[in-house]
């Protein structure tokens, strides 16, 4: 119950406004948000690939209403690319677009063309450029402008959620030689008829799934903090002789920092979530409707504690 009354309420822009903004409010959001502008999230992202970490920085925007709009995120990302080669942090840092940013809702065209773009800016700095996923109704279009970037810029990350009944599918199609797929639970409110509802049932499919990923030729990226999960893809990778540079774990900054150290230490891959900007409420919200346990640094942190 407390995970849907959170998503419902990353989806309300008027309390969006509300909470953004409360001044105590930023004490949540420093929780996950790497910072306010491209500065910031630099200096976090340096101090942690000085850990060894890799990492993946995100703009966080509101999805865009205009032409004008998605432009400016275009050029966000470009600005941002050109600025983590010139800070050295490529290509152990990649960056996720969310193609609802870039106008995808208004026009499907417009939204590959500023992606495709922000790909080629990927390719200068020597990194690489992941379609995050969004809700269930711009699945087909997102995998659609996916296959076409892959044309020119094979290394074009896919996200997939384990929730959505279609997954396992989605997996099979690309779990192909040099795919690169983020493998995640799901962070929207969906209805029953597109995706599983009961925890239990959404980690199955995550291990199905994951089982599909770990069988095939691409490069899975694992996006969890739930222990069990973590590690059983740990026996799978074991399971179908994969090396340590053949996948990767993905955690939210902020989240399981110690865990985050614990598979650094072990040899593995991991790749922190970075996201940075003013908009960053339906991201927290989101955050943390999936570990409600997190609602904890809420109430902490509006009493300023």
């Amino acid at each position: 119950m407390l995970r849907h009354l959170l998503l419902a309420a990353a989806g309300s822009d008027r309390l969006g406004r509300l909470v953004s903004s409360a001044p105590v409010s930023k004490n949540v959001a420093a929780r996950f948000v790497a910072g306010d502008d491209v500065d910031e999230a630099l200096r976090t992202g340096r101090a942690l690939a000085d850990d060894g970490l890799t990492l993946t920085f995100e703009h966080l925007a509101a999805e865009t209403r205009s032409a004008e709009e998605a432009v400016a995120v275009r050029d966000e990302y470009r600005g941002l690319l050109g600025r983590l080669k010139g800070a050295g942090l490529t290509p152990a840092g990649e960056v996720s677009v969310k193609l609802s940013a870039l106008g995808q809702r208004l026009d499907e065209a417009m939204a590959h063309e500023h992606a495709h773009a922000i790909c080629a800016a990927a390719a200068e700095a020597g990194t690489t450029v992941t379609l995050d996923a969004e809700d269930h109704t711009l699945t087909d279009s997102t995998l659609e402008i996916l296959t076409e970037l892959r044309k020119d810029y094979p290394g074009t990350g896919a996200v997939l959620q384990a929730y959505l009944r279609r997954t396992e599918g989605d997996c099979r199609e690309l779990a192909a030689a040099g795919s690169r797929v983020r493998l995640c639970k799901g962070a929207y409110a969906e209805p029953e008829s597109v995706a599983f509802q009961s925890p239990l049932d959404i980690d199955k499919s995550f291990v199905r799934c994951l089982n599909v990923l770990m069988s095939g030729e691409g490069y899975p990226m694992i996006a969890t903090h739930d222990p069990r999960l973590i590690a059983i893809a740990e026996d799978r990778a074991r399971w179908f002789d994969r090396t340590a540079d053949e996948y990767e774990f993905q955690l939210l900054h902020g989240v399981r920092v110690e865990e985050q150290a614990r598979l650094a230490a072990g040899g593995s891959v991991v790749r922190v979530y970075l996201p940075y900007g003013t908009q960053w409420y339906g991201y927290v919200m989101r955050r943390l409707a999936q570990r409600p346990g997190n609602v904890a640094v809420l109430g902490r942190a509006l009493l300023g504690r």
